[in-house]
């Protein structure tokens, strides 16, 4: 019996010693197992049903109005709004149409801001050149600030709900399109109209700075007919998604902000809107959403698929070839390095993004601004960890030298786009001088004939190409010394921030700790033994 005692001491003890060190190692092995169960978690979500124009509420082709030859563009506008009467008067009030909102900025107070008058720091703005950038505008004519944002004619329904995709604008004609014998047959347009689709917004949303994936980077005409692995939301094998199923519209006013425009809060389109707030069914994650954005996870790099512009340097613009003939330079992919109506480019292609806080509140550089820091700050997102409303979000930020008055200290706008040489515009004379005096002239602001290039910065969200939840960010990738958080050190994130001194003790007493328990188990058994061994020789 006394044998039988001391055999269940020593496996107690024993037992007690496994389950002292299981408590010692626990947290690595509920770290290792959480990771595993981020990785194998299927998305709970439900998506939005993708919209198509397979049967329209009202089939356009019986409508006699269009059944007709149109001998202009203001005609079939005409025949648009001869039905939809009150349609033109909310498209007058979008910043679509007018290229502009009110804004209230930190310190500026309430500015009417938008692409209409904005700088970036990839063709610098659209006044003085507003022939060429207004392609992408939902009007025809706008080609110099007296355009009539008033007159309804100017309106065009088809850049927006063309479905036959035979619809194009045409370069440098103020948003008209080619009208010639070899047109777009108008009538066959008007009669096949549908809500917008993928192909009409991307028309200029992926082509945005001069080309595919140029600007925004998560923006690609990959996305037109993409798998999973680029996109899970407009996937064509998944849930086959046109963007206007996330930015909706009411009265013609769409959903969503971009933020080298923007500076309100408001009329954001918001992941939770589908996915709710809670969409992992796990309580740990799901309360990353309080100071993490969806994307931050769901959008592990972008131009997955196409590469994106990343610096534009105008200090290298003008070189022209011994016949005194613009160059143009490409990499092995086709896109452009060097042209010297704009100077020298980078590109790059899965880029991890950088991250900053955000609130939905932003300012942004005016041309009359006076620069006070450099690089300058195109545009400026506010937030920090202490501000209820912000989250870490992903962003692409774009690093560019442009021109600038040395005298005045403020950023030039100068004319860049002409049809002939002698206009002035530097893409044809290629003369700094008379391109910044024709172009701070239009804007009405004095050019004092000094100028230079200084550095400057401008941040874009990543909001799109959303990538499978088998490759989203995982746990180490933030929560390490030299992880993706690096750059925001206004809060305390575990498995980054350390104190040397706390780090020391905290070893040493784990070490103790270990030896500890490892002595008190061997004593343990070793008086077990002696006991044992008393007992039997008595």
């Amino acid at each position: 019996m006394n044998l039988r005692n001391g055999k269940n001491q020593k496996l107690g003890k024993v037992i007690s010693l496994l389950l002292m060190f299981l408590a010692i190692l626990s947290p690595w092995i509920i770290t290792i197992t959480y990771r595993h169960y981020i990785g194998s978690q299927q998305h709970q979500a439900v998506y939005a049903t993708a919209d198509t124009c397979s049967a329209p509420s009202v089939y356009h082709t019986k409508f006699p109005e269009l059944q007709k030859e149109f001998a202009s563009v203001h005609e079939v506008t005409e025949a648009c709004l001869a039905c939809h009467t009150e349609r033109g008067k909310e498209i007058m009030q979008t910043a679509h149409w007018n290229w502009e909102r009110e804004s209230p900025m930190k310190g500026k107070g309430s500015q009417y801001f938008g692409k209409k008058n904005a700088l970036n720091n990839f063709c610098i703005g659209t006044k003085s050149n507003e022939k060429t950038c207004t392609r992408c505008h939902i009007g025809y004519g706008y080609e110099d600030k007296d355009f009539d944002f008033q007159n309804q004619r100017n309106i065009d329904c088809l850049v927006c709900h063309d479905n036959t995709f035979t619809y194009k604008k045409a370069k440098g004609q103020a948003g008209f399109i080619d009208i010639s014998e070899n047109g777009p047959d108008l009538a066959y347009i008007a009669q096949n109209v549908c809500t917008p689709q993928r192909e009409n917004c991307g028309k200029c949303h992926f082509f945005g700075g001069g080309g595919n994936n140029v600007k925004h980077g998560d923006l690609d005409k990959a996305m037109l007919n993409c798998s999973k692995d680029l996109d899970v939301h407009m996937a064509i094998d998944g849930n086959n998604m046109s963007c206007v199923n996330c930015h909706t519209a009411e009265n013609h006013n769409i959903l969503g902000r971009s933020y080298s425009t923007s500076s309100t809060n408001d009329n954001r389109v918001e992941c939770a809107t589908c996915h709710t707030d809670a969409p992992h069914n796990n309580q740990i994650i799901d309360n990353h959403q309080q100071k993490v954005s969806c994307q931050a996870c769901h959008i592990p790099t972008y131009a997955r698929a196409n590469a994106t512009k990343m610096t534009w340097d105008w200090t290298t613009a003008g070189r022209l070839d011994e016949n005194g003939h613009p160059i143009h330079e490409e990499d092995a992919d086709g896109n452009h390095t060097y042209l010297s109506i704009k100077g020298s480019f980078t590109w790059a292609k899965n880029v991890v993004p950088e991250y900053v806080w955000f609130n939905g509140t932003a300012n942004h550089h005016l041309i009359t601004d006076k620069i006070d820091t450099i690089p300058v700050q195109m545009n400026t997102f506010y937030g920090n960890y202490a501000c209820n409303e912000s989250k870490i979000i992903p962003v692409k930020v774009h690093r560019g030298k442009q021109i600038y008055d040395t005298e005045y200290n403020t950023l030039i706008q100068p004319k860049t786009y002409g049809e002939q040489k002698g206009d002035s515009a530097y893409w044809k004379d290629f003369d700094w001088q008379t391109a910044n005096k024709a172009g701070m002239d239009y804007v009405g602001l004095p050019y004092s004939g000094k100028y230079d290039f200084v550095e400057t910065e401008q941040y874009m969200q990543i909001n799109h190409q959303v990538a499978p939840i088998n490759q989203t960010v995982s746990c180490v990738e933030c929560h390490s010394r030299e992880g993706r958080l690096t750059g925001l050190n206004d809060f305390y994130l575990s498995g980054r921030d350390y104190n040397a001194v706390v780090d020391f003790i905290g070893k040493w007493l784990i070490i103790l700790s270990v030896i500890g328990v490892s002595v008190h188990g061997l004593l343990r058994v070793y008086f077990c033994r002696k006991n044992k061994n008393t007992t039997t020789t008595h």
